[in-house]
C-alpha cells in the first residue's frame, strides 16, 4: 500500500512540475506597478495585417500564463491592458519565458525553446544596431550647417545602412532553421534587398520545420506564382509567335488580332489613366500616320476600369487605329496572356505574327518600323 501512495505522489509531483508536456507554455513577468487582474492577450496577425485575439489571461502578482497547442512555428504577440507596445514571440512547443517592464513591452526578453532563442539572437543584434542609427542621425541633426561633417556622417549612414543589409542576409544565411530568416527573406522580398533570382536558392536551404511555417509557405507561393510568369513570359519572348485573342471593341463588336494586322503590326496595351502611355500617344500616332499606307497597323489594348473613360481619351488623343478591351484593368485576358503586369507595354509583330521587338519608344519605334517596312 505505501508503495503504491509513494507511486502515485511522484506522478502528481511530474504533472505539476510539467504542466503541458506536449504543448507550450508561455510564462510571463512583468515589473512596474501592474494591478491583479490586469488582461493579457495573445493576439497573431490576421487579415489586411490585422491582429486577430488568440487567448486571453490576467495579470497575478505580476505574472500571466499561457497553455496550448503549437503546429509550425509561427510568430505571435503579446499586449498587456494600458501598456504601451507589444511584445513578439514564437510559438512552439516548450517553455518559454518572457521577462519585460510594463512601459517598455518592445524591450522584453524572451527565451527558453530554439526559436525564441533564435529570435532574441536577432532581436539583440538589431537593436544594438538600431541605436547606432539613432546616434548617427543624432550627430547629423547637430552638425549645425557644418558641410563637411554632414558628408562624413552622410557617408557613415551609407556604410552603416549595408552593413544592415549584411547583416540581415548573414543571419539568414547561418540560421536556416529559424523563422525569423524566413521573415526576414520575406521582408527581404519586399523591400527588393533580395535580389529575386537568389530567392529560389535561400529558401530552398531552410529546414523542413521551418518550410511548414505559414510564413514560408507564402513564400513558396511566391517563388510557384514567378514559375508560372516565367512560363507565360516565353510565349511573348522576341521570335515567338504572338498569342492570338479575340475581344471586343469600342462599337463591343468582336475584333480579331488576326484580321486587324498589317505587315507590321504594333499591339500597345496602354489606358486612360496611365500617364506615361497618354505621353507617348502622340508619338505612336505620328510613327502610324507615316507608316500605315506602307503596311503598319496598331493594335490598342486598353486596361481601362471604364469604357468612357477609354473611349474619351481614344477621341481626345486622335488614336484612329483598332481598339479591344475588357474594361478589366490587369485582370484583362489578353494583358494576361502578354504577361502585362505594367503599362506602357507594347508588342512589335512582323507579318507573320512573330514578335521582333519590345516596348520601343520613342524615335527607337519609329527606327524598328522603317526598317521592317524597307
Amino acid at each position: 500500500m505505501k508503495k503504491v501512495i509513494l507511486s502515485l505522489s511522484i506522478l502528481i509531483t511530474l504533472i505539476a512540475c510539467n504542466q503541458n508536456p506536449e504543448g507550450f507554455t508561455i510564462e510571463g513577468t512583468l515589473t512596474g506597478e501592474v494591478e491583479n487582474g490586469t488582461k493579457v492577450y495573445l493576439k497573431k496577425q490576421g487579415e489586411n495585417n490585422q491582429p486577430v485575439d488568440v487567448d486571453t489571461t490576467e495579470v497575478k502578482d505580476g505574472k500571466f500564463v499561457f497553455i496550448g497547442q503549437a503546429g509550425a512555428p509561427e510568430i505571435q504577440y503579446v499586449f498587456v491592458d494600458n501598456s504601451p507596445g507589444y511584445t513578439g514571440v514564437v510559438i512552439e512547443n516548450g517553455e518559454i519565458e518572457i521577462t519585460a517592464q510594463k512601459d517598455s513591452l518592445g524591450l522584453a526578453k524572451v527565451k527558453g525553446t530554439v526559436q525564441n532563442d533564435l529570435f532574441s539572437k536577432y532581436v539583440t543584434k538589431a537593436q544594438a544596431m538600431s541605436r547606432q542609427a539613432v546616434a548617427i542621425q543624432n550627430d547629423m541633426q547637430s552638425a549645425n550647417g557644418d558641410e563637411a561633417k554632414m558628408s562624413a556622417l552622410r557617408e557613415e549612414m551609407q556604410d552603416f545602412q549595408q552593413e544592415y543589409k549584411s547583416f540581415e542576409r548573414d543571419f539568414i544565411d547561418a540560421n536556416p532553421n529559424a523563422l525569423i530568416s524566413v521573415l526576414l527573406l520575406d521582408k527581404g522580398i519586399a523591400t527588393r534587398t533580395i535580389k529575386a533570382e537568389e530567392v529560389q536558392g535561400i529558401y530552398d536551404t531552410f529546414t523542413p520545420e521551418i518550410k511548414e511555417s505559414s510564413a514560408a509557405k507564402k513564400i513558396a507561393e511566391q517563388l510557384e506564382a514567378l514559375k508560372v510568369k516565367a512560363e507565360k513570359g516565353k510565349a511573348t519572348e522576341i521570335g515567338a509567335i504572338a498569342p492570338t485573342f479575340t475581344a471586343p471593341g469600342v462599337d463591343g463588336e468582336q475584333l480579331a488580332l488576326k484580321d486587324m494586322m498589317g505587315k507590321v503590326t504594333l499591339v500597345d496595351f496602354w489606358a486612360a489613366w496611365c500617364r506615361p502611355c497618354r505621353a507617348e500617344n502622340p508619338n505612336v500616332v505620328a510613327v502610324y500616320q507615316k507608316y500605315h499606307d506602307k503596311g503598319l497597323n496598331v493594335v490598342g489594348v486598353s486596361l481601362d476600369r471604364k469604357a468612357e473613360d477609354w473611349k474619351k481619351a481614344i477621341q481626345d488623343d486622335g488614336l484612329t487605329w483598332n481598339h479591344v478591351s475588357h474594361i478589366q484593368y490587369f485582370n484583362d485576358p489578353i494583358a494576361k496572356m502578354y504577361n502585362v503586369d505594367a503599362i506602357p507595354a507594347a508588342f512589335l509583330l512582323d507579318e507573320n505574327g512573330v514578335i521582333v521587338a519590345k516596348n520601343l519608344r520613342g524615335p527607337a519605334l519609329e527606327a524598328k518600323v522603317a526598317e521592317l517596312l524597307n
